[in-house]
């Protein structure tokens, strides 16, 4: 029986999901303790390159050895996941297309300064963490003083992003089905169908402007219609970005959404990167609702392309 494209980017949508998850776990090896001096400590163990290595942890403790067998449950899990999933590729045939070099190129640019991307996203849905918070959310998990739906925020947008910038996810189409995934994983832990379109009335704060009920045909054919055309890379990306951000397709997550889209086109076409710096933040947001409101796009697309476009020179 014949495979379709659309099943094959299935599979490949899940794998990097999965790898990203991975990738999302805090310690990577299986719980080691270690008595010294009468004290007991924990390690994580892993091979790499065929020889086995110890990881220091932390002092041992029941909450952390236990949290660590689960950790190493967990990634067990994924990777068994993971390799049901190749199997399945190479059954069917699947080779995966070699990225080019600028892609290639585009996406280490990406990763380097993702950090500071996702700082900058949290900013703009308003969630009050420092810089240094922030990082160290995105290392550890968690942070002291910021609360447990903001730290949500924050690693969903790692999520989001990790799963962007798998090659198999850069090589597939900047589509619909690519946008609620993305969505999905921005409201993990908020929404249960968060990747859902929605399909109650919302409002704008700050703008006379209210979005229709999207229709799910139309969103379709509209991203598509943007993604064809014949503009630049950066203007498409840009495009992409406002009409998703206008059209409210999902009940949350809209913004955070709509900018790691944009980006998963922007950098397939190694095209650099889109991001709302944490100083252009106030002015992004006035003229986001000038542009809600009606007036033409290419005002604020002139502010997004001189401020907010970042790209390999």
């Amino acid at each position: 029986m014949a495979v379709s494209y659309d099943e094959v980017q299935e599979l490949l949508t899940t794998r990097a999901d999965l790898n990203a998850r991975l990738r999302l776990l805090p310690y990577d090896g299986n719980p080691e303790i270690k008595e010294r001096n009468g004290g007991k400590y924990l390690y994580t163990r892993k091979r790499v390159a065929g020889k086995q290595t110890s990881t220091y942890i932390g002092i041992y403790s029941d909450e952390l050895y236990n949290l660590l067998l689960r950790n190493a449950r967990e990634a067990r899990e994924l990777r068994k996941q993971i390799r049901h999933i190749e199997s399945q590729l190479t059954q069917i045939g699947y080779s995966g297309d070699n990225l080019s070099n600028e892609v290639l190129t585009n996406i280490a640019f990406a990763r380097t300064n993702m950090k500071s991307n996702i700082y900058d996203q949290a900013v703009l849905e308003g969630v009050a963490t420092s810089f240094p918070q922030t990082e160290e959310i995105i290392e550890n998990g968690k942070v002291s003083g910021v609360s447990a739906s903001d730290v949500q925020k924050i690693l969903n947008l790692k999520h989001a992003w990790e799963f962007i910038l798998d090659h198999d996810v850069i090589s597939s189409r900047t589509d619909y089905y690519m946008l609620s995934h993305i969505a999905g994983l921005i409201n993990e832990g908020f929404f249960y169908n968060g990747d859902r379109i929605r399909g109650v009335p919302v409002t704008i704060g700050g703008a006379f402007y209210v979005p229709p009920i999207p229709q799910e045909h139309e969103v379709k054919e509209n991203i598509q219609s943007i993604v064809h055309s014949t503009k630049s890379a950066i203007d498409i990306a840009i495009e992409l970005c406002l009409y998703c951000m206008k059209t409210q397709i999902f009940l949350d997550g809209n913004k955070r959404a709509s900018v790691i889209f944009a980006n998963h086109y922007l950098i397939a076409h190694a095209g650099g990167f889109l991001v709302i710096p944490e100083k252009q933040v106030p002015r992004f947001k006035e003229l986001l609702v000038h542009y809600y409101d009606g007036e033409d796009i290419l005002t604020i697309a002139k502010f997004m392309k001189e401020n907010c476009w970042k790209k390999i020179e």
